[in-house]
């Protein structure tokens, strides 16, 4: 019997525009997977020409959710090709700002993004307050949003949304599916949490805003330093800013953190998200400083799952290609030699499963041409994850003791073995993992600015552009989705070319000339699908991630041209 074809696009809940198509055998096993984004958009070939000072203002509008990850990226990019060191205040300010972006996207991620995938909605109508507001306790001492009260209130506002014939933003989802493994008691408190993290993301941008000026697109770094000054000699904006931090701290302990355990018990079993990752190498950089020295995450790579060794990063090993990309040059090429020149060769006709679970006609990427505008990264020729479960991993390998402290304590409480870490059930884990340890350790940043400022208030470094001379530098270091790497050359005072390698192109990249499955595709091949026609599996693995297509893309006609007009259909195959 041939294999059938499956296409869920568009995937929601992500930033940006992903095509998932999948081959399942008559037992619905996938078979093969492929990776496509069909989103057309570019920031890399706007900044050429243009003072090398503008590159963070510019590049972190690539995205609306990580902007300041591309911002910080731009700006340390340039600042590593002029030999600029930022004054340690400058260098505290960023790793507070980093910090609470982290607080912000993570929890953002789990439950607005990704939480439907493992919490029943509509089973929490069953649910009682009661016993609900008991197990809350078994996860956290201090739970929050979860007393009886707090519960029955919000199960009366699901109510509601029933009784109107809606369900408001918990629509058009896959509820009742046989993968879902929480009781209607654990589905209540994460419906809980997921409206008082509605609130709690509010404070988060907030955090980020105090040393920013707003958020998203922060304004207050600039290449030397930063310009917050008078905030940072403000008492009362400091003191602002641990109130915030200890606001968000506790939801993330007491109820993103507890959340992540329950789900770890409850889907300690569940196949669909407990199989061995098919991608087995993960990279991260070092990020997050604390004081003058130390930083809180580590970096390396770890290859084929061997947490013995950690393995240096060597950076001439990584190259860029496009063999099933959407762009002209196939060859792999370093980032600091990249090119961007599209080749777009459209779709073909196939018969794919439909939303009934009937085949129709449909248009579907041709899997052994050029699919996706994702070019695929890689390192010495290997496919490599990239992400919060990389960061984890390096430095738990690595012997950070303050990582091997959190991750132990959770795999003690959901009785998970190690291995489970990589797995997408992991994947999801790590996020929350590393968000606890950020509150965990996150104040001796703040602690070590504060005794710096009493006797240094230098916040910018000084430099000079030599338009004689020509400059290349970069940016490589950890952000929410994973390791981002910025690449710039400079020539008569102008950036002449410039390149961005982000976690979404790490890990959503196609196929390679080798023939090797990028992270998105490998870790659905050979997962069952339990229902075609409603492909949570399918979902639950991508949103594991944490997709930022738009942060993966950037190509456009710099000279305004209209290259082409693309249509995604948005019923077939679609998820909520």
């Amino acid at each position: 019997m041939a294999n059938k074809r499956v296409i869920v696009d568009p995937i929601t809940r992500i930033e940006g525009h992903l095509r998932i198509e999948v081959e399942v055998d008559e037992n619905n096993v996938i078979q093969n997977a492929f990776s496509s984004s069909t989103l057309w958009r570019g920031l890399e070939t706007i900044v050429k020409n243009r003072d090398p000072r503008d590159a963070g203002f510019l590049m972190q509008r690539i995205c609306g959710v990580c902007t300041y990850s591309h911002y910080k990226a731009g700006i340390e990019a340039v600042e590593d090709a002029l030999n600029i060191t930022p004054p340690l205040n400058a260098k505290l300010t960023r790793s507070l700002m980093s910090q609470a972006l982290f607080m912000h996207d993570h929890p953002v991620h789990f439950y607005h993004l990704h939480g439907l995938d493992w919490c029943d909605i509509v089973s929490a109508l069953s649910a009682d307050p009661a016993l609900a507001a008991k197990e809350a306790f078994k996860y956290t001492k201090y739970p929050v949003a979860a007393g009886e009260g707090d519960l029955l209130r919000v199960k009366d506002k699901l109510k509601a949304f029933v009784d109107k014939g809606e369900l408001g933003p918990f629509a058009n989802a896959y509820w009742g599916h046989s993968t879902f493994k929480l009781t209607p008691e654990q589905n209540l408190i994460v419906a809980s949490h997921y409206l008082k993290a509605l609130e709690i993301q509010r404070t988060a941008a907030q955090l980020m805003a105090i040393f920013g000026a707003k958020q998203p697109h922060p304004q207050s770094l600039t290449v030397g330093g930063v310009t917050c000054i008078m905030d940072l000699m403000d008492p009362s904006r400091m003191g602002e800013f641990i109130t915030k931090y200890k606001e968000v701290s506790d939801f993330i302990q007491n109820a993103y953190y507890a959340d992540v355990l329950m789900a770890g018990g409850a889907y300690a079993k569940e196949p669909s998200v407990t199989s061995e990752a098919g991608t087995m190498n993960f990279m991260a950089c070092k990020e997050m400083q604390l004081n003058r020295t130390e930083f809180l995450f580590d970096s390396g790579i770890i290859m084929n799952g061997d947490l013995s060794k950690v393995h240096p990063i060597n950076e001439d090993l990584i190259t860029e290609e496009a063999t099933h990309s959407w762009y002209e040059d196939n060859e792999p090429l370093h980032p600091y030699d990249g090119k961007t020149n599209p080749k777009y060769t459209g779709m073909q006709e196939r018969m794919t499963v439909g939303p009934d679970g009937n085949d129709i006609a449909s248009k579907s990427i041709d899997e052994n041409g050029k699919y996706s505008w994702i070019k695929s990264p890689r390192y010495d020729g290997k496919a490599i994850e990239v992400g919060p479960l990389a960061a984890t991993l390096v430095s738990y390998a690595s012997g950070n003791k303050k990582v091997i402290k959190v991750v132990d304590e959770f795999l003690e409480a959901t009785g998970l073995p190690v291995s489970a870490l990589f797995t997408t059930l992991g994947r999801t884990a790590a996020r929350a993992l590393q968000t606890k340890i950020i509150i965990d350790n996150g104040m001796e940043t703040f602690n070590t600015l504060i005794e710096n400022l009493k006797v240094d208030q230098d916040t910018c470094a000084p430099y000079h552009i030599d338009k004689n001379k020509e400059y290349k530098g970069r940016f490589i270091g950890d952000v929410p989705r994973g390791m981002l790497s910025h690449w710039v050359r400079i020539k008569n005072g102008v950036i002449e070319n410039y390149q961005a390698v982000v976690p979404s192109t790490w890990n959503a990249g196609p196929i390679d000339a080798s023939g090797q499955h990028g992270p998105y595709e490998s870790n659905l091949i050979g997962m069952k699908v339990q229902d075609v026609s409603k492909p949570l599996e399918i979902i639950r693995v991508i949103h594991s991630f944490d997709p930022c297509i738009a942060c993966a893309v950037h190509v456009m006609d710099t000279k305004g041209k209209d290259l082409g007009t693309y249509k995604v259909d948005p019923i077939y195959g679609s998820s909520c």
